[in-house]
């Protein structure tokens, strides 16, 4: 999932590449998340969330067969009215279409990781993609890794299509071994030759509790990247800074804690010194350009 290389040379956006391949209509991304296994601090499904809200996606459909849960295990929640009456809600994957968000119509997807039939949820799910004319697909996850909350927290994109890989300037998938639903889909997507990408974010082992804003920002400046657009990321932003200052202040108050964080920012800082180039710089001015434009 999240151990990947052979970096590209970083090149122009997701909407570039699709426009040479669609004509007469607007490229269509689908962005997917999932709750569980795949979505550590809760980072890419609130990431979907935040998109969700921001573009002001309309619903698109919903997957909701009662066959794929286990409801022992992902159980349906119950709100009630003025009077006490129930109403339950069922675990279920929701569609929203957001529409021509800078050039662009996004399907964005989001839900509880299925406990059965895998194959045929994702067969449902990208018929549904089908049925929404999606031209590429974009998966997000979030993982548990030894990272200092202190630093930037990774959020790399990676696909298995050679093509995609020089245009986005992504890297090569490496990971083998047990995978979750996002891993299925992500595979499944790309054999059936829709351009897929995956993006993992990295959440800190020893504060992984929901949510995780800074995870949910790194992997939401990786989407602004990917697809060309601008975010209005200012409230997450601060709400990040927040989260880290209140680690700070519990990894002050343990000795050794405060000893194994340094230890991981020795690490990461020595693993970074190399790429002192001007990759960041140059991605953070284009996102600049972009929130200027939207200005």
């Amino acid at each position: 999932m999240a151990e990947m290389d052979g970096t590209s040379g970083r090149q122009s956006g997701l909407r570039d590449h699709l426009v040479g391949m669609v004509s007469g209509r607007r490229p269509v991304v689908m962005v997917a998340a999932f709750e569980g296994w795949n979505d550590a601090g809760e980072a890419a499904t609130s990431a979907i969330d935040l998109l969700r809200r921001q573009w002001g996606a309309a619903a698109a459909g919903s997957l909701t067969d009662g066959d794929y849960y286990d409801y022992q295990f992902t159980r349906p929640t119950v709100v009630r009215d003025a009077e006490g009456l129930g109403t339950l809600s069922w675990p279920q994957t929701r569609m929203f279409r957001a529409t021509d968000v800078e050039g662009l119509d996004v399907i964005l997807v989001s839900g509880a990781e299925p406990s059965y039939r895998w194959q045929a949820f994702t067969a449902e799910l990208l018929t549904h993609a089908a049925e929404q004319n999606v031209d590429a697909v974009i998966m997000l996850g979030a993982l548990l890794a030894d990272v200092p909350h202190t630093r930037p927290l990774p959020a790399r994109p990676s696909s298995a299509d050679p093509e995609l890989r020089e245009a986005l300037g992504a890297q090569r998938p490496t990971y083998e071994g047990p995978t979750g639903i996002v891993g299925v889909v992500t595979d499944t997507a790309a054999r059936a030759g829709l351009p897929t990408v995956s993006v993992w974010a990295t959440v800190p082992h020893y504060v992984s509790q929901a949510p995780s804003p800074k995870a949910e920002l790194a992997l939401l400046r990786r989407i602004e990247d990917l697809v060309q657009v601008s975010l209005d990321l200012t409230p997450l932003v601060e709400d990040a800074e927040a989260w880290e200052r209140g680690v700070n202040e519990l990894a002050g108050e343990d000795p050794d804690v405060a000893a194994y964080v340094e230890q991981l920012e020795r690490a990461r800082d020595t693993e970074e010194l190399p790429e002192a180039s001007g990759e960041a710089i140059a991605e953070e001015f284009e996102r600049y350009l972009r929130r200027r434009g939207r200005d």
